[in-house]
């Protein structure tokens, strides 16, 4: 399943193991999602975090797109993870 296929209302996995729920039907790189953390609260996601969708009670696994997989790969460092890079931002 491929993460813009992702429609509102189903239950979703994040990369950290919590889930949530899709509020929109949007596509992209950030998504809006019902996480259901420490807290649950309404917030945007990075499609790249998102790791599985659950479709009729069966849970898929998420195919991100090249952008995805290469924002996912500027994101994390050996050294941990660090923001993903906005366009034109100083490198620090």
């Amino acid at each position: 399943m491929k993460s813009n296929d992702i429609k509102k209302g189903m239950r979703i996995e994040l990369r950290n193991g919590w889930l949530g729920t899709m509020v929109t039907n949007g596509k992209g790189n950030i998504r809006l999602a019902n996480v259901e953390g420490y807290v649950t609260e309404t917030g945007s996601v990075y499609a790249y975090d998102i790791v599985k969708a659950e479709v009729d009670g069966t849970w898929h696994l998420i195919e991100h797109t090249k952008s995805q997989r290469d924002t996912w790969a500027q994101a994390w460092t050996p050294s941990g993870w660090s923001r993903p890079a906005r366009p034109g931002a100083p490198r620090i």
